[in-house]
């Protein structure tokens, strides 16, 4: 037997076992009395249609994509088309914080629907844990109305969901969309909260979204049309209703009310109001680069556990263009983990003669360590098949706060854009990384644009900072080294940068468990 275990001991733990299995075998509600519905189409004379109209009539058969690496910009973005809107607006989010720049953008959709907006916001429920009374607040107003994706049925307890539905639920909704009136759309990187949008104490994501607007836009509403009316998409009134007491609904309706009326007085709404793209707007300057997009998804069925035909996946898709790179693949992903067919597919785009570009996050800004751990085994195979590497520095400051993968929480200045350019012709910019659970597990989305002016500006602009920003990874014989740039000087460091020997010793540990396909 062994040392402390003891006969009572283990009765106790079955008996937790078997409690918290019963809880998470708890069955979803039914979708009885839920109506689908699809995005609004006439919507040409609106305050927005009529703004772009223009343009797009003078593209015909194009889309106009304007990229938005600040992030008081992104968020200013959303916060006016959200004012703006006259008939719809269709919110699709991994994480929603309920933090400042999350609780003013839930203000300002709740303030469009009752102008009459029709407002459908869809969230995945991976991080929405005590937000049920919040959320339920918010869908109570009329004209909007606020879906839950692949939702947990305990919603006290939730992490015991997993020990009778863990297939299901290690699946999630990780696509990003924000579309107004059916005639721009924002897709890219970034969830809604503090970190992703340069506001409060947080140490900002690098990240990246993109504005678009004619042809595109439509099929960014197809792709919600498919996830909201996709029967894991469950109604917050289905699931809050056994959670949420009438006091603690009127204390969150209290609530909104009350930062309605100083949301308007702070320092970042006066930011966002002085911001570069807000002064765009106002003079309809905004530059969009033109070209043929096309969006890209996984079919929402890829959350089910019987889900196994990849001709609906995303990553095929991707993997098409990189067949058809002749000069160089410019990869930027804050997840890495390419495993061993990875290797092979950029060693093969290598022996083609086509330059392969990594960047990643380095061990010191990553805030997810058992991702990084496991990366750092194909690094050196990486390198050596010719693949040129970088990692992205943290921000000067930043502390780190391990986590196992994006959850919600601080972030510490990372590395978060995902964007790939192919030949510096085409682009891709959207939530897919470069990993198993992107790949095999979560639903992705992103816009692939033919259109060389912007797929060359990705790279060269990026290219640009790398010697400041980021350390090229190298070999030194048999020795990795990481090689960068501080001052005028240049540095060479021979072990993972800025990091104690105990974040090491913790990488290298978690790089010997079998966790590479949740990653």
């Amino acid at each position: 037997m062994m040392p402390g275990f003891s006969l009572p001991l283990a009765r106790s733990a079955l008996a937790a076992c078997l409690a918290a299995a019963a809880c998470g075998c708890a069955s979803l509600p039914s979708l009885d009395g839920r109506v689908e519905s699809s995005a609004l189409t006439a919507t040409d004379d609106t305050v927005i249609g009529a703004a772009v109209a223009p343009l797009v009539y003078a593209h015909p058969g194009k889309t106009g994509v304007h990229a938005m690496p600040l992030g008081t910009d992104a968020f200013a973005a959303r916060v006016l088309l959200a004012m703006r809107a006259q008939r719809s607006i269709d919110a699709q989010y991994y994480i929603w914080h309920a933090d400042h720049t999350g609780t003013l953008l839930f203000d300002a959709l709740v303030q469009a629907a009752r102008r009459g907006v029709r407002v459908r916001i869809l969230l995945d429920d991976q991080n929405t844990k005590g937000l049920d009374g919040l959320i339920s607040a918010i869908a109570a107003e009329p004209n909007l109305e606020f879906r839950l994706y692949n939702p947990f049925a305990q919603r006290s307890a939730r992490f015991t969901g997993y020990f009778g539905d863990f297939e299901r639920l290690n699946r999630r909704m990780h696509n990003k969309a924000f579309i107004a009136d059916n005639q721009v759309a924002m897709v890219g990187g970034r969830n809604i909260g503090d970190e992703y949008f340069d506001a409060g104490g947080e140490v900002p994501f690098k990240d990246l979204d993109v504005v678009a607007l004619g042809v595109a836009v439509r099929d960014i509403s197809r792709e919600f049309d498919l996830y909201w009316n996709n029967q894991s998409s469950i109604p917050i009134a289905a699931l809050a209703r056994q959670n949420t007491t009438p006091e603690q609904f009127a204390a969150q309706r209290a609530a909104l009310i009350a930062y309605h009326e100083t949301a308007k007085a702070s320092a970042y709404a006066q930011s966002l109001r002085d911001s570069e793209f807000a002064r765009q707007i106002r003079n309809r300057s905004v530059p969009y680069y033109w070209g043929k997009a096309t969006i890209v998804e996984d079919h929402p069925d890829k959350v089910a556990t019987s889900a196994g035909k990849t001709e609906t996946h995303l990553a095929p898709q991707l993997r098409k263009v990189v067949d058809q790179t002749k000069r160089e693949l410019f990869l930027v992903s804050p997840y890495f983990v390419p495993g061993k067919k990875g290797v092979e597919l950029l060693a093969g785009v290598r022996q083609r003669g086509v330059r392969v570009v990594v960047i990643t996050n380095s061990l010191a800004s990553t805030d997810g360590v058992p991702v990084h751990s496991k990366y750092q085994l194909y690094r050196k195979s990486l390198i050596e098949a010719g693949v040129e590497h970088y990692e992205i520095k943290p921000t000067t400051g930043a502390q780190p706060t391990r986590r196992f993968r994006e959850p919600a929480g601080s972030s510490i200045g990372g590395l978060h854009a995902k964007t790939f350019a192919f030949d510096r012709r085409i682009g891709f910019i959207g939530s897919y990384n470069l990993d198993p659970r992107s790949s095999k597990l979560n639903t992705e989305m992103g816009v692939l644009f033919d259109c060389p002016l912007l797929a060359k500006r990705l790279p060269v602009e990026t290219e640009r900072k790398l010697s400041r920003d980021a350390y090229h990874v190298q070999l030194d014989g048999n020795r990795l080294i990481w090689v960068t740039r501080e001052g005028d000087k240049e540095v060479r460091y021979y072990s993972e940068p800025h990091t104690d020997l105990m974040k090491r010793i913790e990488a290298g540990v978690i790089s010997w468990l079998p966790i590479e396909w949740l990653l």
